[in-house]
């Protein structure tokens, strides 16, 4: 038995043995093949798009991984048609630009009985005294949405304020009085100053129409001479986007997975929100995510963007980011800026760390913290802020004003703010109007004339006129007890306005010529500028048999200015600055609003194709739309 035991174990060894062998040779082969294997790649310089140099601040952020694109403003301009100028106009166009408007007026119905515009053709439009060609120009401004039908209800597209001046070559008098038909608006080329025509146009964005308001300060050609130049008005929130101009987040580095944080990122903090189509963020591939403005921050698209840029795309341990975020203000100042946007980025859960710096005796630091907890809602800082809305220094009084402005309803903060309506810097006096009327202050008191325009009245120390040449068209007068002064003589627009009185009297007596021939007015009316401005604006009817004048804004703002440079209404009269004609100057410039280099990307083709004559975007702002267009008067040969 013992011979046939050492056989098997032989036998059991030798098994042993080869699996032995074989163990070992797998091992060794397996050895072999992880030494010869490649390191897993990184990303490299040449798998980037392109270079970002994010400073220490922005690390960790969405401008870290990626820039915007649509990021700037857009200048807009077209060629439109003025009507009812009451003979200021003029026939002189030149042929290329006559033609063009011809094939315009008609491609949009004008001459054609369908759209109930076949009392008169396009041609004798533009040979009437009472028609200008005008150039329209206006700023769209970043993540603009388009006009839309939703569930059978129309949505506005974002609005925005317009720019009108004569054709140079016209000859055109004045635009005082005009109405502007639908105009169609397109981007314009680097380097263009005069809307295209023909199939050299962009497809359009946007349109404009309404009222033209003619400024009655020194602006354009005549600004040397200190006259009005009335080839020149604007109409206030009279653009309108009629197509959407997306914002796209391109990725530096492209990802599937990068690309799907970030957009979590983003969706987490900005989540979709009721009437938003679709989610805030939405990857297109792994190098761009299209971004849509939150119905919510559609009025603060700058605002919105900031946020979306100092966004921390690592969602959890909000605690440690904003502290990481304090120590590198604390040792470099120049982030103050950054700071503040990535604080409000975060959230509240920065408010325990930001509140530590609010008694920070380094005022750039300190500031940058307030105005991130007064964003974020924060009430303790409100005593901090009206504490500098005492400092005898103006620019902090109005830094304290602005940031006031965004906290919640509290009755020291309305109070502090009222107390700035009597503030001798006028800056702050006006950024504190502005505050409380965003605040909706009921002490200021309001009048809506005739749906035209506002005029509010401020209770202050000081004495003053302010008019908007920006959004809601306003006028506001500081001081209830305001009037004109007693006696008091003017003679304005040649002769056509008096206004006089005597000493002794309480009302003053008003004679106007219109210039549309109609019966001149002899009528009194009040000194008080309260209700001096109402009875301007007022229009008699049965309902309201009261005397009045029926003037528009511009009208009535034109009568103000030149009873007060005539020296009849005491203090000053301040007008907003021309926001829009500041930034197409910039623009024209190459300083800070520039042409959106993305509209040359493949990207955004579909926004800047050749247009169409006779294409679906004729339709879009069809003349036949009697909201959109007013019948012109009679016509001037």
């Amino acid at each position: 038995m013992r011979p046939h035991r050492y056989i098997v174990s032989m036998n059991t060894l030798r098994v042993a043995a080869v699996a032995m062998l074989l163990t070992a040779m797998t091992s060794g082969m397996a050895c072999l093949m992880i030494e010869s294997a490649k390191p897993r790649p990184t990303p490299t310089r040449a798998d980037r798009s392109f270079e970002l140099n994010a400073p220490r601040m922005m690390r960790g952020t969405i401008a870290a991984e990626g820039v915007l694109l649509g990021y700037n403003p857009v200048i807009l301009r077209g060629w439109g048609l003025v009507v009812g100028l009451n003979g200021t106009g003029s026939r002189n166009v030149p042929p290329m630009l006559r033609a063009h408007m011809i094939s315009e007026m008609a491609r949009r119905g004008i001459g054609r009985a369908s759209s109930g515009f076949d009392h008169i053709q396009p041609e004798a439009m533009l040979d009437s005294l009472d028609t200008a060609v005008v150039i329209v120009e206006g700023v769209l401004p970043p993540g603009a949405v388009g006009r839309q039908v939703r569930r059978g209800v129309a949505l506005d597209g974002t609005k925005f304020d317009v720019r009108v001046y004569a054709e140079p070559s016209s000859g055109t008098e004045s635009l005082e009085g005009g109405i502007l038909y639908t105009t169609e608006l397109r981007p314009m080329a680097p380097g263009e100053i005069l809307p295209p025509t023909g199939s050299r146009q962009a497809a359009g964005v946007a349109s404009a129409r309404g009222a033209i308001f003619v400024n009655p300060f020194a602006t354009g050609a005549n600004a040397r001479t200190d006259r009005p130049d009335p080839t020149v008005g604007r109409i206030l929130n009279g653009g309108e986007a009629t197509r959407e101009l997306p914002l796209k987040l391109r990725l530096a580095t492209p990802s599937h997975a990068k690309a799907e944080t970030v957009q979590n990122a983003i969706n987490t903090r900005f989540p979709r929100e009721p009437g938003q189509a679709e989610p805030t963020a939405h990857g297109e591939n792994s190098e761009v995510i299209r971004i849509t403005v939150p119905v919510s921050w559609r009025s603060r698209p700058d605002d919105f963007v900031e946020l979306l840029r100092h966004t921390t795309i690592r969602q959890s341990g909000a605690e440690a980011v904003a502290n990481s975020i304090k120590r590198a203000l604390v040792a470099d100042p120049g982030y103050a800026h950054a700071a503040s946007w990535r604080w409000e980025a975060l959230g509240n859960r920065s408010l325990p760390t930001v509140k530590t710096l609010y008694d920070l005796p380094d005022e750039i630091p300190r500031l940058a913290a307030l105005r991130a907890g007064a964003r974020l809602g924060d009430p303790l800082v409100i005593p901090h802020l009206l504490e500098m809305a005492e400092s005898p220094n103006a620019a902090t009084r109005r830094e304290a004003v602005e940031l006031l402005e965004d906290t919640r309803f509290d009755p020291r903060v309305d109070h502090a703010l009222r107390q700035r309506f009597s503030d001798e810097d006028i800056d702050v006096r006006l950024a504190a109007y502005e505050a409380q009327i965003r605040r909706a202050d009921p002490l200021i008191v309001r009048h809506n004339l005739g749906g035209r325009f506002v005029l509010d009245i401020v209770e202050s120390e000081f004495q003053m006129i302010y008019v908007t040449q920006v959004g809601q068209p306003r006028i506001a007068v500081f001081d209830p007890e305001l009037s004109l002064k007693q006696p008091t003589l003017v003679d304005a627009w040649d002769g056509r306005l008096i206004v006089k009185s005597q000493a002794d009297t309480d009302e003053v007596e008003v004679y106007y010529r219109p210039e549309d021939g109609r019966d001149r007015l002899i009528v009194s009316a009040d000194p008080r500028l309260e209700e001096f401005v109402r009875f301007l604006a007022h229009t008699t009817t049965v309902e309201h048999p009261a005397p009045g004048l029926a003037f528009s804004y511009s009208d009535t703002v034109g009568t103000l200015y030149q009873i007060w440079r005539q020296r009849q209404i005491p203090g000053d009269f301040k007008a907003e600055q021309d926001r829009v004609l500041a930034a197409i100057q910039r623009q024209r410039q190459g300083v800070e609003i520039q042409v959106r280099p993305e509209f040359s990307d493949p990207e955004y083709d579909e926004f800047y194709p050749v247009a169409d004559p006779e294409g679906p975007a004729a339709e879009a702002t069809s003349l036949s739309d009697p909201t959109a267009i007013l019948p012109p008067p009679s016509l001037k040969e």
